[in-house]
Order: C-alpha cells, then sequence, then structure tokens
C-alpha cells in the first residue's frame, strides 16, 4: 500500500515538473515518512480510543512533539520497532500519565535533572539526518532547554495532575531518546554531525 501510494505521489509531480534522479530519491524519501507518519498516527488513536485514552493520547501527542522537534533523538532501525515504540509512547504513556500519581518531589527531581541534561544533549541527530550547522545546533540547544524549563514550570504550577505528568514525561522521555547510552544500546552511532565533518571538511566553517 505505501509503495502504491508514494508511486501515485511521484506520478502527480512529475506532470507538473521535470525532476532528476537524485531529486525523485529525496522526495520519494520524504513521502515515506509522511505516508507512515499518517497511518501510524491514525492506528495509534484507534487503539486509543478503543481504550478509552483518545483525548488524553492526542493531548500527551502535541506537548512532547513540541520538545522532540528541536531536541530531536533516536529513531528506530525497523519499522516493527517504530510500530512498537511510537505505540508505547503515544498510548501506554498517556495512559500512565493519567492513571499513576507521581510524588511533588520527584518531579522537581526529573525536572531540573532533565533539562540539564537536554541543554547538554540536545539536538540529538540521526545518521541519515546530521545536524552541521553549528548556529543551528545552538539554536536547537537554547530552545530545547527553554521548553524543557518551561515544561518544569508547567508541572509545577498546574493543578491538573494528568496534564503536569504530561509535562513531566516528556522531560523524561526526551532525555532517554537523546541519551548517548540509549544510542548504544541500539547500536546507533551517536553525535552523527561529528562524522559527517570530517568526511565533509569544507563544511566545519558552517
Amino acid at each position: 500500500m505505501k509503495k502504491y501510494v508514494v508511486n501515485k505521489c511521484l506520478n502527480l509531480i512529475r506532470k507538473y515538473r521535470n525532476i532528476s534522479n537524485n531529486e525523485e530519491a529525496v522526495i520519494r524519501y520524504g513521502l515515506e515518512g509522511i505516508y507512515l507518519t499518517i497511518t501510524k498516527t491514525i492506528v495509534i488513536l484507534i487503539i486509543a480510543a478503543i481504550l478509552g485514552y483518545f483525548i488524553e493520547s492526542i493531548i500527551f501527542t502535541i506537548i512532547y512533539a513540541l520538545l522532540r522537534s528541536f531536541s530531536f533523538g533516536i529513531h528506530a532501525k525497523k519499522s516493527w520497532m517504530c510500530w512498537i515504540s511510537s505505540i508505547i509512547i503515544f498510548v501506554l504513556i498517556p495512559i500512565i500519565a493519567k492513571e499513576i500519581i507521581i510524588n511533588f518531589y520527584i518531579k522537581y527531581i526529573i525536572g531540573i535533572i532533565g533539562a540539564i541534561l537536554i541543554f547538554k544533549n540536545s539536538p540529538a541527530d540521526t545518521e541519515k539526518r546530521p545536524i552541521v550547522n553549528s548556529k543551528r545546533r545552538l539554536r536547537l540547544k537554547i530552545t530545547s532547554t527553554i521548553i524543557a524549563l518551561i515544561y518544569f514550570t508547567l508541572t509545577i504550577i498546574i493543578n491538573d495532575q494528568f496534564i503536569s505528568n504530561c509535562f513531566i514525561y516528556s522531560i523524561l522521555l526526551q532525555n532517554i531518546l537523546i541519551s548517548r547510552f540509549t544510542y548504544k544500546l541500539f547500536n546507533l552511532p551517536y553525535n552523527n554531525y561529528l562524522t559527517y565533518l570530517k568526511s565533509h571538511p569544507e563544511l566545519n566553517n558552517l
């Protein structure tokens, strides 16, 4: 199904402009990513709805996605691994956030340490998408840290237990996904921009 949809989209693009083989490869990669994101989102929301946590799943997804979009992090190597991890993150965690009460002091510790580690480790890139521009990396690092600090503050002052938990779980989860240890656990290269710059020294001044 994925191949059919992607090929249909490519055929439509070719009707309006000529694309080279390299451009087609890039567009195909992007279309596949969009397709997988949409299909996973639909399936995850259906599962969440069946379990009675549809709204909770949406709320957590929005909160977490904002932090993730600036600090990045590990990506699954296999499609099935991506499906399992996505269901755990966007279905199981919202359920835990809804049902389990976290001690105020534990939130405080997670929030402070989490913000420090996000400043230290973000943005965490991938082998396919190394973030080589030093100014962009700095902007992403600062923005990620600011978001983490805002989340920590909201965690402390918001009375709604579920929303408060969503913020603190987002900080905790993202720290796991940008950790050097997690990359090593799944046998994935860390600090990929350094490897890329070694093979492209002309980009070192970016």
